[in-house]
């Protein structure tokens, strides 16, 4: 065989070898791409497991809750709990009700908290620093220590409420001054700016605190009141009424 040719085969057998090498090293390549796609939706399936039990919700209820928050509920309100949700897109009497009973079970749980963490704040106040003044930790005071002055209005608001809006308008024109709680606001400062900018609350008049934004913190339902939102209270020898 003459030397040019042996040369020729030589190299053709080697790139062929170097080609199926490289061939083998790309398969793993391969099966890594795909490995952590199905380990990340295996999580988001576990995620979206363990939210719906949170909430006392099926998985086909956290999907439909999902898939109704593509739509223009979530954009008109992106910022609904997934009861909420549900419920005002109920098909029937019997899911709204439903609904409407969970949303009672999980604020009363969170009341509950709440309330649970203050008398623990409170207790350890009084342990650590015994005859100084309580500080009130803030988002999670008694309704009564909110208010600023004895008669002093309380008003109590929400979301999507233009009735809510309207009161309030009424109440600044007045120059009344009140301390508003927004129930709902899931302790998030820019919710609670966003709806004061649209109810058209003067900024001047909260910094001189004859209008003060607050969270709720669950006052709303430890007063127990009959009656929807708004509601402007006020504290009567001891009791709070409504307005």
């Amino acid at each position: 065989m003459k030397p040019g040719f042996a040369t020729a085969i030589g190299l053709a057998v080697a790139l062929t070898l170097v080609a199926a090498g490289g061939f083998a090293q790309s398969a793993p390549v391969a099966n890594s791409r795909v490995t952590p796609s199905l380990m990340q939706n295996s999580t988001d399936a576990g995620l979206d497991e363990r939210l719906a039990r949170d909430w006392g919700l099926r998985p086909e209820e956290w999907a439909r809750y999902r898939q109704l928050m593509q739509g223009p509920l979530g954009i008109y309100s992106p910022n609904l709990d997934p009861l909420t949700v549900l419920g005002i897109e109920a098909r029937s009497d019997e899911e709204r009700n439903r609904y409407a009973e969970l949303q009672v079970q999980a604020e009363s749980r969170r009341v509950g908290k709440t309330l649970a963490y203050q008398r623990a704040y409170d207790a350890a106040w009084k342990r650590l620093f015994p005859g100084q003044q309580r500080v009130n930790l803030p988002g999670a005071r008694a309704p009564a220590s909110g208010n600023m002055g004895p008669g002093r209005l309380a008003v109590f608001v929400k979301a999507d409420c233009q009735p809510c809006e309207q009161r309030v308008r009424q109440l600044q024109a007045a120059g009344t001054a009140f301390d508003l709680y927004m129930v709902g606001s899931r302790q998030d400062d820019g919710r609670i700016r966003q709806w004061a900018t649209q109810a058209g609350i003067d900024p001047a008049r909260v910094r001189a605190r004859t209008i003060t934004l607050n969270h709720d913190g669950g006052r709303w339902l430890s007063l127990s009141l009959p009656g929807e939102l708004p509601a402007v209270v006020r504290e009567v020898n001891g009791q709070w009424q409504r307005q």
